[in-house]
């Protein structure tokens, strides 16, 4: 039975009878006898949604959202000035017009206030700080996400005491949910560390034709000693088990660090910034709210604390000295699963692509609005301090066009080991040969991109013999 069915089903029950109703976890219980009238009554059974039971686990707290106003025992405003982060535009306030409690569900509302030419955007963001901090569990959230050009809602995680481990990244950040309001039909899930800074992202992107804007959708995260496992709607998609903090030039703290401190939950709605964009004309503030229906914390009865850091497994080249699987395209291979090459699509790109006659061929039917819109990767290179390397393929497509290609480190904060290397591709087929240095620390999975969004043209591209091999090392 959903909580809005349950609600009817209570009001439908009610009677005189000398009960206390249980309200909301973090508020008392209500004598009914204290009310003048059975109106009264209702209103309070309808606050009495029960948060259920979930196996292997004992709730911490939750809060369903029934009352009328914000549960202050579990919440904090956080106010801010626009830009304090990210470049984000909106002032986040303490006022009810951004953070108010309405028909069962928090509901976080971003405002563009217009004054001649000055155009000033609030909104809301709120946190448990210091009123439900955990250690290790399980985060369970039913949010819906609004739609438009340059929203960015979020439920996040971090640190009680950021100082304790250092300032970000070093004291670490688990983001359960984030999605861009200009493309509703993908979340993010992403955990942080460093320094240098690491992430991990998870990728969730219906292909059902629905978004994440049409209905509420529950996020969630299971947080152990050794292991952060991320789902949305039940369905597990990211699994994070290597991770580290430092000081930049000193030793590793000890695994687990720093995820073996307290941490608080966060909502909030940003409007801009450096990921989303800003808003244009097409975002509608009418309707700029992210509405979450519960947030629920379970914990189990322990947790083995005895954890080791997984170590490192690099992959191995093959006969011939590639580091590149089916790097000659002998192989139909699956394009959209996570073993060896991935064809991606964002932010507006559109296209396809197949292997055919030993020649990847890359498809664009619209270039996006980023170098990433449209994207061939293979992951899992393997890159180590000290060691040289030698990039090689063949290329060429219908028409002359711009082409991108880099090493990246997608769990090592987006660095480059190769550098993004522009290209002009030619109707001829052409060999392209690039060298370079690892520099970094050692990284299992280095990720080779070709980037084809957002460079003014959509015509085909073929490519054939790629290569990533070890060289000797090269002279400064």
């Amino acid at each position: 039975m959903n909580k809005k069915s349950f609600m009817a089903r209570s009001l439908a029950l009610l009677s005189c009878s000398s009960i206390l109703f249980v309200t909301a976890c973090g508020q008392a219980p209500v004598d009914p006898s204290s009310f003048s009238n059975i109106e009264d009554v209702a209103k309070v059974a309808v606050v009495a949604t029960p948060t259920p039971e979930l196996e292997g686990y004992n709730l911490l707290w939750s809060d369903e959202f029934d009352g009328s106003k914000l549960n202050m025992d579990i919440w904090n405003y956080e106010p801010h000035e626009p830009g304090w982060t990210n470049n984000e535009l909106q002032e986040y306030t303490t006022s009810e017009d951004n953070v108010f409690v309405k028909d069962g569900n928090l509901v976080i509302k971003a405002i563009k206030e217009e004054d001649g030419s000055n155009v000033h955007y609030t909104s809301g963001k709120v946190t448990t700080q210091n009123k439900e901090d955990f250690l290790y569990g399980k985060v369970v959230v039913n949010a819906k996400v609004p739609e438009g050009q340059g929203l960015w809602p979020a439920i996040w995680m971090m640190p009680t005491d950021e100082s304790y481990y250092g300032q970000w990244p070093k004291c670490g950040e688990i983001d359960i949910m984030e999605v861009l309001g200009n493309d509703v039909t993908t979340a993010y899930g992403t955990l942080h560390w460093g320094e240098p800074h690491g992430e991990k992202q998870g990728i969730v992107t219906l292909e059902d034709g629905t978004t994440f804007a049409d209905s509420f959708h529950e996020y969630s995260v299971e947080w152990e000693p050794g292991e952060f496992r991320y789902y949305i709607d039940g369905e597990h998609y990211l699994t994070v088990n290597d991770w580290f903090t430092a000081i930049e030039g000193q030793d590793e703290k000890p695994y687990p660090a720093p995820f073996d401190q307290t941490f608080f939950v966060q909502l909030n709605l940003a409007v801009g910034g450096n990921w989303p964009g800003n808003p244009d004309d097409t975002t509608d503030f009418d309707n700029a709210e992210f509405l979450v229906d519960y947030v629920r914390v379970y914990q189990k009865d322990a947790y083995d604390l005895n954890v080791k850091k997984p170590e490192k497994v690099f992959k191995q080249a093959d006969d011939t000295g590639n580091f590149i699987t089916n790097g000659d395209f002998a192989v139909a291979e699956d394009l959209t699963d996570e073993q060896d090459w991935k064809f991606l699509l964002f932010e507006g790109g559109e296209g396809s692509a197949e292997i055919k006659d030993n020649t990847m061929i890359i498809y664009t039917e619209k270039k996006g609005t980023v170098d990433y819109s449209v994207q061939l990767v293979q992951p899992d290179l393997p890159m180590v301090k000290g060691k040289s390397y030698r990039l090689t393929f063949d290329c060429w497509s219908d028409e002359e066009r711009p082409l991108i290609i880099c090493v990246s480190a997608p769990t090592a904060g987006w660095v480059r080991y190769l550098k993004d290397s522009y290209l002009k591709v030619t109707t001829e087929p052409t060999t392209y040969t690039y060298e370079f240095t690892m520099k970094s620390k050692d990284d299992n999975n280095g990720r080779l991109e070709f980037n084809m969004g957002n460079k003014g043209s959509t015509a085909t591209i073929y490519i054939q013999n790629v290569r990533l091999e070890e060289i000797e090392e090269l002279s400064e």
